[in-house]
């Protein structure tokens, strides 16, 4: 089973390489639409992230932060650095990257305080796939980035529905402190998305019936 599953990733790595320049070619122009803006879909080769919801929330993030470049920024889970280059700190317990700061969210302080705080599919991991699994960490986590947040500042956090149970049970009981919530829904295999209102229908499984996320969350909280 291990060589077989070695050999199935190695040919879909290939193909990777193939579809890459064939989305950056012929589907660079499509776009999808977050709150009344026209954005285009994300094609990168690090992680395929046309497979993905990866295709969405970087362009969303990445729009918010240009809109807010001048501002202390402050990423959670080292996602956009493999894409863009730009000025900001980045918090990532498991990174091994220098210009990370390897630490666990729960226990970071800060004396620096940011006006905006991003994070990119990676709530959904903290506590939940770690071991020993620890079911209280999303809200520590959650309280430890509001206490690093500066007077009129922003966190906006994704993440996918269905992924983590408790991280769903946490946001259906308002535990998240969510001031905006909004969501978008994967329609095809192709790997399209539309945002729809916050609903039943936002709740979704996470695999079925695409790969990866069906359903992402785009969570802000206010200070």
């Amino acid at each position: 089973m291990t060589n077989r599953l070695t050999l199935f990733q190695k040919i879909r790595k290939g193909l990777s390489y193939f579809y890459y320049p064939y989305k950056k070619i012929f589907k660079s122009s499509e776009t999808f639409e977050f709150q009344g803006k026209k954005l285009n879909y994300f094609f990168h080769l690090y992680n395929a992230t046309w497979r993905s919801e990866r295709a969405i929330e970087v362009p969303i993030i990445m729009d918010i932060i240009n809109n807010n470049k001048s501002k202390t920024i402050l990423e959670l889970g080292n996602v956009l650095s493999h894409y863009y280059s730009f000025e900001h700190d980045i918090l990532d317990k498991y990174d091994k990257s220098r210009k990370v700061i390897r630490q666990d969210v729960v226990d970071f302080k800060s004396t620096k305080k940011y006006d905006l705080i991003v994070s990119i599919s990676t709530i959904e991991h903290i506590g939940w796939d770690e071991s020993p699994r620890d079911d209280t960490k999303i809200e520590k986590t959650i309280k430890a980035l509001e206490d690093c947040l500066a007077p009129n500042g922003r966190i906006v956090i994704t993440f996918p529905q269905g992924y983590n149970d408790r991280l769903d049970e946490l946001d259906k009981n308002k535990k998240l402190h969510f001031d905006e919530k909004y969501c978008l829904i994967r329609m095809s295999k192709n790997n399209l998305w539309k945002e729809i209102p916050w609903s039943e229908d936002c709740k979704k499984k996470f695999g079925k019936p695409y790969n990866n996320a069906n359903a992402l969350i785009i969570g802000i909280i206010n200070s």
